[in-house]
């Protein structure tokens, strides 16, 4: 016998005998909502504070908005990528006319006080801030006035006087 029928004899045996898996069981769960209660009473706050000309889309995936710049090596590209692609912003504020991305608006529930949500944080506020990207957080609260967070939007992103902002013919 050769080495190479006796590998596949062994591993055949050992399949057999229950030693390796030959099929992966995938097995998950459906989770009841996909916002907790908090972020869910904030994405009516913020559909309540914009126009119709804007939407509010509820945990893109960071690697969806952002991506890392064109010209670096393969493995610095890699290295950037992937510490957003499985990380996501909270909300994404996009133009309804052509969901162009306008702002990306984070949530601080208490748990932004750890050392990890913050480096967290910081490393987003980096990444917004090299991609040219509003960045906008909200503090969580037990409640919101929708004419202060219209205007924290507002003033976030300053559109120029040719756009429409986001409190021109807002919802009531």
């Amino acid at each position: 016998m050769t080495y190479l029928t006796l590998i596949v004899s062994a591993i055949v045996i050992l399949a057999l005998i229950g030693g390796i898996t030959v099929k992966s069981k995938i097995s998950y769960r459906k989770l009841t909502t996909l916002f907790t209660k908090a972020e869910r009473s904030f994405l009516g706050v913020l559909d309540q504070a914009i126009s119709d000309n804007y939407r509010i889309f509820g945990k893109v995936r960071i690697a969806d908005v952002l991506t890392p710049q064109k010209g670096m090596t393969r493995r610095n590209w890699q290295i950037l990528f992937n510490k957003i692609s499985a990380k996501h912003f909270d909300y994404v504020l996009c133009r309804k006319s052509d969901l162009s991305i306008v702002a990306v608006i984070e949530l601080d529930d208490k748990s932004h006080n750890s050392k990890r949500t913050k480096a967290r944080d910081s490393f987003l506020e980096k990444a917004c801030a090299s991609a040219d990207l509003k960045l906008i957080r909200f503090p969580a609260k037990a409640s919101y006035q929708v004419q202060a967070v219209r205007d924290s939007i507002n003033n976030a992103i300053s559109p120029p006087a040719d756009q429409t902002s986001i409190s021109a013919g807002h919802k009531k």
